[in-house]
C-alpha cells in the first residue's frame, strides 16, 4: 500500500513518514502542494495525508478541486483548526478522515491504514481458520487468544493474510513490508517469518513451499 504525506513542518513529516514506513507502508513525502500535485500525476496511491495549511495553499481547496475531477484516492486531513465548522467543511470539501493536532502518531498510522483499506474495498478483519487478523486495530487473535506481535511481524502476517492459500515469494515480503534500504538477499523474511510461527503456535498456518515464498493455509505445503 503507497501513501503520500504532505506536510511542511520537517520535522513532523519526516516523524509521521517513518511511523506510516514502519507498518509496512511504502511512504512518499512533499513539503507543499505544488511538490504534491507533481507526485501524485504518478497513479497507484491509497491515501494521502495532508496538513491543511501549507506554504502555497490550504490543501482542503486542493483536494475540493481534484475531486471535482472525479480524484478518488482517501484523504486525510491534519490540521491544528479543531472547530465543529473546520471539521465539517474539511469532509465536504472531500476529506475521509480529519485529526487535529497534536495528535498521537500512532493512532494516525492506524487510521491510514483503514483507509488504504476502504480504497481497495478489503474489509478490516480478515479470517483465516481460528486466526483473525484485525487490521484496524492492528490486534491478531488465535482461537481468541490475543497475540503479541511487533510491528514488522504485523506487517507480513496481514500481507499473508490478505492473499491466502497463495504463494508470496521473499521479494514481494521485501518490497510490501520493508523500506527501499532493505537488502533483498538477507535473511530477514525468513527471521520474521521464524517468529510468527512460534507465537501462531500450532497448527502451524504459515507454510513453506521451497525456491518458491510462503504460503498462508489451515493445511500443509501443495506442490
Amino acid at each position: 500500500m503507497r501513501v503520500l504525506v504532505v506536510e511542511d513542518d520537517e520535522d513532523l513529516r519526516i516523524s509521521v513518514s517513518i511511523e506510516l514506513a514502519s507498518t509496512g507502508l511504502e511512504v512518499l513525502s512533499a513539503p507543499d502542494l505544488v511538490t504534491a500535485d507533481a507526485v501524485l500525476r504518478e497513479d497507484g496511491f491509497d491515501c494521502v495525508v495532508f496538513d491543511r495549511m501549507l506554504p502555497d495553499g490550504d490543501a482542503l481547496d486542493y483536494v475540493q478541486h481534484r475531486r471535482r475531477a472525479g480524484w478518488a484516492v482517501p484523504v486525510l486531513f491534519l490540521t491544528a483548526r479543531d472547530s465543529v465548522a473546520d471539521r465539517v467543511a474539511g469532509f465536504a470539501a472531500g476529506g475521509d478522515d480529519y485529526l487535529v493536532k497534536p495528535f498521537s502518531v500512532a493512532e494516525m498510522a492506524a487510521r491510514v491504514r483503514t483507509l488504504c483499506r476502504r480504497s481497495d474495498g478489503r474489509p478490516s478483519v480478515l479470517r483465516h481458520a481460528d486466526l483473525e487478523v484485525d487490521c484496524a486495530r492492528r490486534a491478531v487473535r488465535r482461537d481468541g487468544v490475543l497475540l503479541t506481535l511487533s510491528d514488522k511481524e504485523f506487517a507480513v502476517l496481514e500481507y499473508l493474510a490478505i492473499r491466502p492459500d497463495q504463494v508470496v515469494s521473499r521479494s514481494d515480503l521485501i518490497e510490501h513490508c520493508w523500506d527501499a534500504s532493505a537488502d533483498p538477499m538477507s535473511n530477514v523474511v525468513d527471521v520474521v517469518v521464524k517468529r510468527l510461527r512460534r507465537k501462531l503456535g500450532q497448527p502451524e498456518l504459515i507454510h513453506t513451499i521451497r525456491g518458491r515464498g510462503y504460503r498462508l493455509g489451515a493445511y500443509g505445503p501443495l506442490s
